[in-house]
């Protein structure tokens, strides 16, 4: 009887010190855990390594911040943040522009589009495959699609069913993924990059705005295209206020002429306007943030 008391004693403090032990271990594992700025990396995964250089060289933007605008794009496009998985997408939409294809949606043409970039897209997936003289009747055929060009625009004379399982079946392409990217960057992105850089801006909102607009609305041309909705966002050279007005330029029109289906265009201008107003003009360390403005639903 008369250990017992030293026996408990000596049962706490085994207690204690077994319970100090855990605790250093669970530190242990924590510090070989990946950090929140580590975690950031995971965002440079969706791109190859030649795109990630190319963008960077290009726009001086990183796979972090590209990564947001992709998903800040695909909410509007296809009501999902996953845009990787839409390389290979295609349909036709009836908004009389031909298919539909890809992470951009470049288009084949029709009546509501005379201009389109589809052909661009073939051309380059042809040069992207090792043509020494790249046409848009050499991607069609490397794909065994049946089109040709009727002046500006693409005819498919194959069934959809056909042909967009043919375009479904590049969604894991090497050369398919970096035509996409060189169609993307020549006819949107470059632009938009100018038109931010010669206004003095930078930041990544800006320009994913720039590039969201341009690819829905159309780079250059009619009053409704990036370059029209510039024309009237005023000359302001802080960037907040200059956006701001863009945003309200855009909101008048951005649910006509077959942009968007109402509400959703209003809801994709709101979703940018929005992460200035958080703080993300960067796009970096902005998880949380992009997935809060995109958390409207798609009518």
């Amino acid at each position: 009887m008369t250990n017992a008391k030293p026996a408990k004693k000596m049962t706490k403090l085994l207690v204690v010190l077994l319970s100090f032990s855990f605790l250093v271990s669970l530190s242990g594992i924590s510090a070989l855990l990946p950090t929140k700025a580590y975690a950031a990396n995971s965002h440079d995964e969706n791109f190859s390594p030649e795109t990630l250089k190319f963008l960077r060289a290009n726009t001086g933007l990183d796979g972090e911040q590209w990564d947001n605008i992709m998903k800040l794009i695909n909410k509007p496009e296809q009501d999902s943040l996953d845009w990787t998985k839409y390389y290979g997408y295609c349909e036709d939409i009836g908004d009389n522009r031909g298919y539909t294809i890809g992470i951009f949606g470049a288009t084949t043409g029709g009546s509501n589009d005379k201009h389109p970039d589809g052909p661009a897209l073939f051309k380059e997936f042809d040069a992207a495959s090792g043509a020494a003289n790249p046409s848009v009747e050499g991607g069609l055929a490397r794909i065994g699609v049946n089109g040709s060009m009727n002046g500006s625009i693409l005819k498919i004379k194959d069934s959809e069913k056909v042909f967009c399982g043919k375009i479904n079946k590049l969604q894991n392409n090497d050369a398919w993924r970096e035509a996409i990217w060189q169609t993307f960057y020549k006819v949107y992105i470059k632009y938009s990059v100018q038109q931010a850089r010669q206004r003095g801006f930078n930041s990544a909102l800006t320009i994913g705005s720039f590039v969201d607009t341009a690819l829905n609305q159309g780079a250059t041309g009619g009053s409704g295209t990036l370059e029209g909705v510039l024309s009237r966002s005023g000359k302001s050279s802080d960037e907040k206020t200059f956006m701001k007005k863009f945003y309200a330029e855009r909101t008048k029109i951005v649910d006509t002429n077959d942009y968007n289906q109402p509400p959703n265009g209003k809801n994709r201008v709101k979703q940018w306007s929005q992460l200035w107003d958080m703080g993300k003009a960067d796009l970096k360390n902005a998880d949380d943030a992009i997935i809060k403005v995109t958390s409207w639903k798609m009518k």
